[in-house]
């Protein structure tokens, strides 16, 4: 059945899990009743991330700290007693580079996945290899976001850090380590990295030379996010007001624990693709075919599987950016009319275009402050649906699952019916990456697999809307627009400069 909202139980489970996500800017931790996927409470804290123009940064020691203040206010609130929670996992953002001392320090702030300055490096990587090297290799073109990219900026910007620098992790491995002491990631985080190859399951000897990298400075690979990465440590469990010696499972990257929540995987749902609008939009879907397309990132699902993913950098900031400068509430948009934006007001990551700018279209004496938002939505739209239609799915008419907190926006989730002609399902679950971590710490504790956990817990279960038309006139217009702008945008150029 569905998970339904947080409260107290009225009969305190015989088992609980914690899964905790740390997301660019909070983190959340849910306290699930580990029989039923009853969701108990959650705590929540913030992040602070700093950084002008492509900069995105943020202090790793903040993150534990954000981890501890939300996982003690869910227990509060849940009024589980901390001798029935048997496991805990961390879902994290993906991507971001975190530089330890050999003392497992940070070294500096974390470069977060949406810190676009490794631009260059990530285009001197492609020219190494090439596109159809990296496709062949990693399934992923190198973009600006990915970790490999990051650790060249570091190296050429920062040397003396670099250098300085025994271990490198990605934001869930450090809140792991925190937690157990063991240095331990999964195949889907890994996946994210540039190092990893999803086909051979390892890190890739030619793409760690390549960019100067060492395998003993990365995280070990576990079998699966459900794979005990330790145990709760002495130091931790007082931190966390937890039994010491619980199971820690190895964790995975927020997209991968948002597909175990939605019950995606080879014990659950295969090709059934998920549009996420939050900050970023992203498509993925969970298949067993290996994908090949620049606009997509190849990367493995928590549980051997495959999770293809498309990313864009503007989604629901960027469209609230516009109602904001428009003084307009966002469900105030209607359809754009001739008006086309294309959002991309933090240079864009698919496309790959790291130093454009939004750019607005055909504007018309009678056009609308509300026909400009409306364009908003639907150039945000758009960008997303072109990587849904590169995922190598055997169920291409398959309903879109929509999640995210645009999911919960009326325009938005109109806005992807009209312009996928697709049936929409909206999950009845919100916490669904903190969901997903918690069935990898219920497999962790249990030895159960996560996405048969999730399946019969119903956290991807949810309303169906039926589909309707396809809007190929929008569709189309915003289209040639980005077509045509891409060139020019490319360069951070106006067009036809």
């Amino acid at each position: 059945m569905p998970s339904r909202p947080a409260r107290k139980p009225d009969t305190a489970p015989a088992s609980a899990v914690i899964g905790v996500d740390s997301s660019t800017q909070s983190t959340k931790a849910a306290v699930v009743d580990t029989a039923t996927g009853r969701l108990l409470a959650v705590g929540r804290a913030p992040h602070t991330v700093t950084g002008q123009g492509g900069a995105r940064e943020s202090d790793p020691e903040q993150w534990w700290q954000a981890l501890c203040a939300a996982v003690a206010a869910a227990l509060a609130e849940s009024g589980v007693d901390p001798a029935a929670v048997t496991g805990i996992a961390v879902a994290g953002q993906q991507h971001g580079l975190v530089t330890l001392d050999a003392e497992g320090r940070p070294l500096r702030p974390a470069l977060l996945w949406n810190d676009t300055r490794s631009a260059p490096q990530a285009a001197a990587l492609t020219a190494a290899l090439g596109r159809e090297g990296w496709l062949d290799r990693t399934g992923s073109v190198p973009v600006a976001s990915m970790t490999a990219a990051k650790w060249m900026w570091l190296r050429e910007n920062e040397p003396a850090t670099a250098a300085a620098t025994a271990a490198v992790r990605l934001p869930h491995d450090f809140l792991t380590e925190r937690l157990s002491g063991a240095a331990v990631t999964d195949p889907g985080d890994a996946s994210g990295t540039l190092w990893y190859d999803p086909a051979t399951q390892r890190y890739d000897p030619e793409l760690l030379a390549l960019t100067g990298m060492r395998a003993d400075m990365l995280s070990t690979v576990a079998a699966t996010g459900a794979t005990r990465a330790g145990h709760l440590t002495t130091e931790a469990a007082r931190a966390l007001g937890l039994p010491a010696g619980i199971p820690v499972a190895a964790g995975t990257g927020d997209n991968m624990a948002a597909a175990v929540g939605l019950g995606l995987g080879a014990e659950g749902l295969l090709d059934h693709p998920v549009v996420s609008l939050g900050t970023s939009g992203t498509v993925f879907a969970a298949t067993r075919n290996r994908p090949h397309s620049a606009l997509l990132a190849g990367f493995a699902a928590t549980d051997g599987t495959r999770l293809p993913l498309g990313c864009t950098l503007n989604c629901t900031l960027a469209v609230d950016k516009v109602a904001e400068l428009f003084g307009l509430d966002r469900e105030e948009a209607v359809p754009g009319g001739e008006a086309v934006l294309l959002p991309f007001l933090d240079g864009e990551r698919t496309p790959d275009l790291p130093a454009a700018s939004g750019l607005l279209h055909g504007l018309r004496h009678d056009t609308t402050r509300q026909q400009i938002l409306g364009a908003a939505y639907e150039g945000a739209v758009v960008a997303v649906l072109r990587a849904l239609d590169e995922l190598p799915l055997d169920a291409p008419d398959a309903p879109l699952r929509l999640i995210g907190g645009g999911a919960r926006g009326t325009m938005w989730v109109e806005t992807v019916r009209r312009l996928s002609g697709r049936a929409v399902i909206l999950p009845d679950s919100a916490e669904l990456v903190a969901l997903g971590a918690a069935a990898l710490a219920a497999g962790a504790a249990t030895g159960r697999d996560p996405v048969a956990l999730a399946t019969e817990w119903g956290t991807g279960e949810g309303r169906e809307l039926p589909a309707v038309p396809r809007d190929t006139a929008t569709w189309d217009r915003v289209a040639s627009v980005l077509d045509r702008a891409a060139p020019a945008l490319l360069n951070g150029l106006p067009p036809h400069s």
